[in-house]
């Protein structure tokens, strides 16, 4: 399953005292200042991974606490820095601030990493005018931590179009298939071979009427869509459930204005599925009437594997022009 929200409590370390103390001997009476500085304290680093491809260890574990500074000691004995907290996320990940939604960073390449939570400074020793400074406390904050897939293709479509049907027949991706509404419940990636590149599909949990509005979970399903580079927009030819292919196509369509981040100027892909059964090729002519000429539509079957070669030239060229 895939967890791709989360929320945390980060702390950074705060900072060493600073010393309090003095040198005396025969010479020295009134007393030598010697007290040492604090250390500093540790930041909170996010750092990204890409071996990891969920937030599901942050259900589990969800305070983190980077180590305080050492106190200052005497004889100007300067107290050790605290460690810095790694916090590793997979690519996508989005940090907000919990409280005003605020996005504080969006880590997308392996490797990358951003302090998020400040260290405390280490107090000042003991000087002649005046005695040792406590260290500073380290930033504490509260996170919203979001996930949104990176993939080159998303497979969007009304439920039960057949997306999952061809992810499974076009790579790897094992995903669940069965002939009743919302069979997938997350998104998922597969690698396909396009050309002479590993392009990464997206098969998109079914969107449905109201989707930007949260119906189905659609706003969270769709927050995915936000960072592929094209969708592979299928509709259902046979009519599952009586529902008419034309209507489903412009609705879905809607649904991606209505969300906003320019979902609907994505470069989109008409895929038809289910040529295969036999009322399918009537079906089809209107829908090709209807939705005009300027729309170039692909007619496969996911099932059997008809026009999906061609569909993945389509997908290569396009993919060209992107990136």
């Amino acid at each position: 399953m895939l967890i791709d929200q989360a929320r945390i409590h980060v702390k950074a370390g705060d900072g060493g005292d600073g010393c309090t103390s003095f040198y005396r001997d025969r010479a020295v009476r009134k007393g030598k200042p010697t007290g040492g500085n604090g250390g500093d304290g540790g930041d909170v680093i996010f750092k990204v991974d890409k071996n990891i491809h969920t937030l599901l260890d942050f259900q589990y574990k969800r305070h983190f606490k980077a180590k305080r500074g050492i106190h200052g000691g005497s004889n100007d004995k300067r107290g050790k820095n605290g460690e810095a907290f790694y916090i590793k996320i997979p690519p996508g990940t989005v940090i907000k601030d919990a409280k005003t939604g605020f996005i504080l960073r969006d880590l997308t390449h392996d490797g990358e990493e951003v302090i998020i939570a400040q260290h405390g400074r280490g107090g000042r020793g003991n000087t002649k005018r005046g005695e040792g400074v406590p260290g500073s406390k380290g930033e504490e904050k509260e996170l919203l931590l979001e996930l949104k897939l990176i993939a080159d293709v998303g497979i969007i479509g009304y439920p039960n179009a057949g997306k999952s049907t061809l992810i499974s027949r076009i790579s790897r991706a094992k995903s669940k298939v069965a002939d009743y509404t919302f069979t997938t419940k997350a998104p998922i990636l597969g690698k396909v071979r396009c050309g002479e590149e590993d392009i990464t599909f997206a098969d998109m949990p079914g969107l449905i009427e109201g989707a930007h509005r949260g119906r189905g979970l659609g706003d969270e399903f769709l927050r995915h869509i936000e960072r592929t580079k094209i969708l592979l927009h299928m509709v259902d030819i046979a009519g599952f459930e009586g529902r008419d292919a034309y209507e489903d196509y412009i609705s879905i369509n809607n649904e991606l204005a209505l969300y906003g981040k320019h979902l609907a100027e994505k470069p989109q892909i008409v895929a038809v599925n289910k040529m295969d059964i036999s009322s399918s090729k009537r079906k089809f002519a209107s829908f090709e009437e209807k939705i005009g000429q300027k729309v170039r539509i692909y007619p496969i079957s996911a099932q059997t594997g008809e026009g999906i070669k061609a569909l993945l030239v389509r997908v290569w060229e396009v993919w060209k022009n992107e990136v």
